[in-house]
């Protein structure tokens, strides 16, 4: 099985990506996460991208706030999938991180959830990867019925309530 490798700008990331985590861990699927910022240690970052087909990875998150240019510099320097995660900070509530992350040159596309959203992330990696993995396909498609099984048992009780 492929594994999806996790980048983060910053450990203050760290809540955003734990959301993600914990839904790998859920499906077995394996991971590494690393803290590598596109300005404070671009070679790094590089390093990883270029490499990361050869050492087995499916995909890529990328998770950064304010500038936010990690999964473009990701996106960059590999030809896997990219998905970003624009981070809230306290600036623009977030809005810089979803600009920088989603607007990219033809050429360099990078997938972007909502604002800190790392679970979905997660679920966005393991239904690129189900492509070709049967046994995952199975997995997502039980999370789904079991998502709306909670759905419907809450309209159950709110109609039972009024």
């Amino acid at each position: 099985m492929k594994k999806i490798g996790i980048i983060m700008g910053s450990d203050s990331d760290l809540p955003i990506i734990q959301k993600a985590t914990d839904i790998l861990k859920s499906f077995e699927v394996p991971f590494e996460v690393h803290v590598y910022s596109a300005h404070r240690t671009p070679v790094e970052a590089k390093e990883f991208s270029m490499a990361a087909r050869e050492k087995g990875f499916g995909v890529i998150i990328a998770a950064a706030g304010m500038a936010a240019h990690l999964a473009g510099a990701i996106a960059a320097n590999t030809t896997l999938p990219v998905i970003g995660i624009p981070c809230k900070s306290s600036c623009f509530d977030g809005m810089d991180a979803l600009l920088s992350t989603v607007q990219m040159p033809t050429g360099i596309p990078v997938a972007t959830v909502a604002v800190n959203g790392g679970a979905n992330a997660a679920l966005l990696a393991l239904q690129i990867l189900a492509v070709e993995d049967k046994e995952l396909a199975n997995k997502l498609d039980a999370k789904r019925k079991s998502d709306m099984e909670a759905v419907l048992e809450k309209d159950k009780s709110i109609i039972s309530k009024l």
